[in-house]
C-alpha cells in the first residue's frame, strides 16, 4: 500500500473543509432565502390593488389579512411624503419647512441610504412596486451577511440565519446594507488573518486590511451612521499593532512607575513606550475614514447644501414619542409632564451626554483588556458602543436588533442573553404596531399589547446595559482554518 505524504495529508483535510464549508453555506443560504421570503409575503400583505392616486395601496396599513406578524414597513410608508413617489433625486432640490416637515426630495437618513432609495423607485408608480424593487435590491446584502457569518463562525451564523429578526425586518427598512459593511469590515481583517498557503505569511497585510475595514465601516456610516463608531476603536487595534500591552512596551513604564525606577531608565522606557504604538498606521486609517466619508458626503453637500443639512435637523429636531420606543418615553416621561418642553429638553440633553459616557467607559474599558497583554478588543468594543447607542439614544426602533445580531454570532455572549434579547424583541415587534393603531383608533388598550411592549423596552434596556459591560470582554468566536504545516494545535477562535 502506498504511503501517504504529510503535504498530501494536509491537502486531503483542506478538500474535506472545504466541502463541510460548502454544506455550511448551503444550510445558511437556504434558510435565509426561507425566512427573508417569508418576511417578504408578510410586509407585501399591506400592499396590492385597489391603490389611490397617488400610488399608495388601500390595504395600507393593515394589511389585507389578520396576520400575526404586522406587515407595516418603512419601505411602503416613505413612498408618500419624500417625493420619492415623485421620482426626485435626494437632497439636491429639498430642505425643511419650520415645523420640521421635509421636502424636496430629501430623506432623513445619510445620503447612501437615500440613493438606495431613489434607485428602488425607478420604473416604480405604486408603493408595492417600490417595496418590490427594494426588497431585489436589500435581498443580496441579506445572503452576503449570510455567507461571510458561515466562512467565519459555521454552524454559530444559524443565529443570523434561522432567528425571527431576518422574518420581521429584512424589507422592514434599509437595515441589511449598513449591516453588511459592519460584517464586510470584520471579514476583512479575519481573512487578512489568515495564513496564505503559497506564502506562509497572512493574507492581507495588517494595515492594509485595517485600511480597507475603514472604508467598509464609513461606507456603513453614509448609510445609517453607527458603522462609522466603530472606526475608533479600529484606529485604538492598529495603533497597539493588534497586540497585547505588554507586546508594544506599554506594559513596562507601568511597572517602572511603581517599582521607583530611575529617571534615565524610565525614560529609555518611555521611549520603547513611544515606539510600541504605531501612530502613522492609526493615521492611516483614520485618513482612509474621512476620505470615504467626505466622497459620499461633499457630492450632495456641494450641489444640494440645504437639503443635506436638512436630514440632519429633522433627526435633531425628532422627539421622543411613543413610536420611539425608548427608555425616555416609557421612563422619563412619566417624571416629566410630556406636553411640557421640559421633557423633550431633558432627552435632548441627557441622550447625547449619556451615549457619549457609554462611548469612552468601552473604549477605556477595552484598554483595560489590552493592559492585561491581550490585544485591544476592537469588535467587543464595537458592539458595546452600539449597546451604548441603542440603550441611551432617543430612537430604539424593532429594526435595530438586526444590527447587533451579528455580534452574537461573532462573540461568545451567554445564551440566555441572546435567547432572552430576542424574545423582548419578538414581544416588542408583534405589540408595538398595534399599540399604535389602538392609540390611533382611539379603542380601548389591551392588556397583553401594553405588556407585550413594556416587556420588550425594558428587557432590551437591561441586557443592553449588561452588554456594556459584556461585549468588551466576550471573546471572539471565529474559526481558524490552518492551511500550512500540521498545527499542535487548530483554535476555534481567531483575534482579528
Amino acid at each position: 500500500m502506498p504511503s501517504v505524504s504529510t503535504t498530501d495529508r494536509w491537502r486531503l483535510r483542506l478538500l474535506a473543509a472545504r466541502g463541510n464549508i460548502a454544506v455550511v453555506l448551503l444550510v445558511l443560504v437556504v434558510l435565509s432565502l426561507i425566512l427573508m421570503w417569508l418576511g417578504y409575503l408578510g410586509k407585501l400583505d399591506c400592499g396590492g390593488a385597489p391603490y389611490f392616486a397617488d400610488g399608495r395601496s388601500k390595504h395600507w396599513p393593515v394589511g389585507k389579512n389578520e396576520l400575526l406578524m404586522p406587515c407595516y414597513s418603512d419601505l411602503q410608508f416613505l413612498w408618500i411624503g419624500r417625493d420619492i413617489n415623485n421620482h426626485v433625486f435626494p437632497y439636491i432640490h429639498g430642505g425643511i419647512t419650520p415645523d420640521g416637515v421635509l421636502y424636496g426630495g430629501v430623506v432623513e437618513y445619510p445620503v447612501l441610504s437615500g440613493l438606495l432609495m431613489y434607485f428602488g423607485a425607478i420604473g416604480a408608480h405604486t408603493d408595492t412596486q417600490f417595496f418590490q424593487h427594494s426588497a431585489l435590491i436589500l435581498l443580496p446584502f441579506g445572503i452576503g451577511i449570510t455567507v461571510l457569518l458561515g466562512l467565519m463562525t459555521r454552524w454559530r451564523a444559524l443565529l443570523w440565519a434561522a432567528t425571527p429578526p431576518l422574518i420581521l425586518y429584512s424589507f422592514h427598512n434599509w437595515e441589511v446594507p449598513v449591516v453588511a459593511t459592519v460584517v464586510g469590515a470584520v471579514a476583512v481583517m479575519y481573512f487578512g488573518a489568515q495564513e496564505s498557503p503559497k506564502t506562509g505569511r497572512r493574507r492581507i497585510p495588517f494595515l492594509s486590511a485595517a485600511i480597507i475595514a475603514a472604508i467598509l465601516l464609513s461606507i456603513g456610516f453614509s448609510l445609517k451612521l453607527y458603522p462609522g463608531l466603530f472606526v475608533v476603536p479600529l484606529v485604538a487595534y492598529v495603533l497597539t499593532r493588534g497586540r497585547g500591552a505588554r507586546s508594544t512596551g506599554d506594559w513596562s513604564i507601568e511597572h517602572a512607575a511603581g517599582a521607583g525606577v530611575s529617571g534615565g531608565l524610565r525614560g529609555r522606557m518611555l521611549s520603547v513606550r513611544r515606539a510600541g504604538l504605531d501612530w502613522t498606521g492609526a493615521a492611516w486609517v483614520t485618513g482612509a475614514a474621512i476620505v470615504t466619508v467626505l466622497a459620499a458626503q461633499l457630492p450632495f453637500m456641494i450641489l444640494g447644501y440645504r437639503g443635506w443639512k436638512a436630514a440632519l435637523s429633522f433627526q435633531g429636531k425628532r422627539r421622543s414619542d411613543v413610536d420611539t420606543n425608548s427608555i425616555w418615553y416609557w421612563g422619563v416621561r412619566h417624571l416629566t409632564d410630556a406636553a411640557d418642553i421640559s421633557y423633550n429638553s431633558v432627552v435632548g440633553i441627557a441622550s447625547p451626554l449619556l451615549i457619549l459616557a457609554s462611548f469612552v467607559l468601552v473604549v477605556y474599558l477595552g484598554v483595560r483588556v489590552w493592559r492585561t497583554g491581550d490585544p485591544y478588543p476592537w469588535i467587543g468594543v464595537s458592539a458595546a458602543m452600539l449597546a451604548g447607542f441603542m440603550l441611551f439614544h432617543k430612537v430604539h426602533s424593532p429594526q435595530y436588533t438586526l444590527w447587533i445580531l451579528p455580534f452574537f454570532v461573532l462573540l461568545r455572549v451567554a445564551w440566555p442573553i441572546i435567547v432572552l434579547y430576542l424574545l423582548a424583541d419578538l414581544s416588542l415587534d408583534l405589540t408595538i404596531f398595534r399599540l399604535f393603531g389602538i392609540y390611533t383608533s382611539g379603542s380601548p388598550m389591551k392588556w397583553w399589547v401594553m405588556g407585550g411592549v413594556q416587556f420588550g423596552v425594558w428587557t432590551h434596556a437591561l441586557l443592553l446595559a449588561i452588554l456594556i459591560f459584556a461585549f468588551v470582554r466576550a471573546p471572539v468566536r471565529m474559526y481558524v482554518r490552518k492551511t500550512v504545516g500540521p498545527p499542535d494545535k487548530v483554535p476555534d477562535t481567531v483575534t482579528v
